[in-house]
């Protein structure tokens, strides 16, 4: 690689560093121009290590006039820097896992803001008081209105989802803030949140509602993440070697209605690991909570190769009413594949798991929670799939059923559904990073299961008892979707037995 390359900016999220020190920086201020001259305050939804503090922080630098930084750049000759605003920038990072932790990193963040500021405010110990002073203060003794940029508005409620009761109290303390928003509207120029979750306006931002919500508007769409067209330009020269498609397979996919974008982390270090595949934002945060939930609730795992839900499931989130597809889309489990609307008009969004690396790893993630299984069984899997071997591919389902331990099935009833082993041989299949359709639809019903390799297609279906699996397939003529593609085709039917907890019979038809 050569020496002349910029470095890059792993795990940096100060604007000024980046410039001053050389590092690469992907030009976000045509977005950053757009936002601040046509809006006022805005809130913005990302998964996490998407770039959301690093864009935040250009908006500081922005408003704070520092045009030197900002050479060669979209915005440079665009914006009036000579126009300075005061800026109070809160990031919710720290202990945030009791009351007082919350209160204590709250208070902490005003203070370093007053200092900086060059102000003092009369009360430091109530959280909105202390809030409503600074906006104030700052305005009056800059004699400008004020730029308020608050980064990870949610943390302190997502960080305690495992003890509700404390996220219950995060909810309101920060709910409290957003309300001294509103109040100090004659003080303020722009208003600038960012977060992993969209909290229903009711339960966070109902005294907030003159907020915009730009997560979904395709203006906005690459405002955060790596396009295509940056990996192909100006990431080039540090990908020398590198199979494009194949980069794209692992890590692109995410989609917030513009284009197909990359999180920034996993591309940043796959350069800096030599180009190794691995699972590097995944590995930035276990979904533990998630898990808790799917267990709890049962969750039929095939509905996450092809969900479609509405468009106010996205919109909104609230911890008295924990729904799991509103998790795992606004967490980067799940992204946009396509929009529609259904017969009555409304917007429906069909969702997906972006990309080879959420698929491998959340996949794992689960098997590894849920059936305590750490065992080789996914590589014979996928070499019985790759032969077309069906006689090994039952032996090693049975054996995944076989090992799960007993333990799973106490205090429930889940050996008793047809959705529990389908789930299980669904995530084994995904963590394979195959290509799968879960309730496929066909003009004659729904296919339970599609999979999709290179040479050959399995449709298979399950069912509990004695009810003929295959039968069903072949009395539907489920394959004649896929008589076109050219590529093999298998009719699986697969039936469970739920006393002896494991497949019953495993049935095969070769057209």
């Amino acid at each position: 690689m050569s020496k002349q390359l910029k470095k890059l900016p792993i795990g940096i999220q100060t604007f000024r560093e980046i410039i001053e020190d050389n590092h690469l920086y992907i030009d976000k201020t045509k977005e950053a121009f757009d936002l601040i001259t046509n809006n006022k305050s805005i809130f913005l939804s990302r998964p996490r290590r998407f770039g959301k503090s690093l864009f935040l922080d250009t908006l500081k630098n922005i408003f704070e006039g520092n045009k030197e930084l900002f050479k060669g750049l979209y915005i440079y000759d665009k914006w009036d820097f000579d126009v300075k605003y005061p800026v109070i920038k809160i990031s919710f990072s720290g202990d945030l896992r009791s009351k007082n932790s919350i209160k204590k990193v709250i208070l902490s963040k005003l203070e370093k803001n007053q200092k900086r500021l060059g102000i003092e405010c009369k009360n430091q110990e109530d959280i909105d008081i202390f809030f409503s002073e600074l906006i104030q203060n700052t305005s009056e003794k800059h004699n400008k209105r004020v730029v308020v940029l608050i980064d990870e508005y949610d943390k302190a409620i997502l960080d305690n989802l495992d003890q509700m009761d404390v996220a219950k109290e995060a909810r309101e303390t920060i709910k409290g803030l957003y309300t001294i928003l509103k109040d100090s509207d004659e003080y303020l120029k722009f208003i600038f949140l960012t977060g992993v979750s969209k909290f229903s306006k009711a339960s966070i931002f109902s005294g907030l509602n003159m907020l915009d919500d730009i997560s979904l508007v395709e203006e906005f769409g690459n405002i955060c993440g790596y396009t295509q067209d940056d990996i192909e330009s100006t990431f080039l020269p540090y990908l020398e070697g590198v199979d494009l498609a194949k980069l794209k397979a692992w890590y692109n996919g995410y989609n917030f209605l513009k284009d197909d974008v990359y999180n920034p982390f996993d591309i940043l270090l796959f350069i800096k690991k030599g180009f190794i595949y691995k699972n590097y934002w995944f590995n930035t945060g276990t979904p533990s909570f998630l898990i808790k939930l799917i267990e709890q609730n049962h969750y039929f795992l095939p509905k996450l190769s092809n969900l479609r839900v509405g468009e106010n499931l996205l919109d909104s989130f609230d911890i008295d009413n924990i729904d799991i597809e509103v998790i795992l889309y606004q967490s980067g489990y799940l992204t946009i594949e396509s929009v529609g609307v259904d017969d009555d008009e409304d917007i429906i969004y069909t969702l997906k798991l972006p990309n080879r690396e959420v698929k491998s790893s959340l996949n794992q993630y689960i098997i590894n929670s849920l059936y305590h299984d750490n065992s080789l069984q996914r590589k014979d899997i996928s070499k019985s799939l790759r032969n077309a071997n069906l006689s090994d591919l039952k032996t090693s389902l049975k054996a995944i059923f076989a090992s799960i331990p007993n333990d799973n099935y106490r205090k429930n009833n889940i050996q008793d559904y047809e959705g529990f082993y389908a789930s299980v041989i669904y995530v084994y299949f995904q963590s394979l990073g195959l290509d799968i359709i879960g309730e496929d639809v066909t003009n004659k019903g729904r296919i339970d299961l599609t999979l999709k390799l290179n040479n050959a297609i399995y449709i298979i279906e399950f069912k509990m008892g004695d009810t003929d699996a295959l039968e069903q397939i072949k009395s539907k003529n489920y394959h004649q979707k896929y008589l076109s593609e050219g590529k093999d085709i298998y009719l699986v039917g697969i039936n469970f037995c739920k006393d002896e907890k494991n497949i019953s019979k495993f049935e095969w038809e070769h057209l």
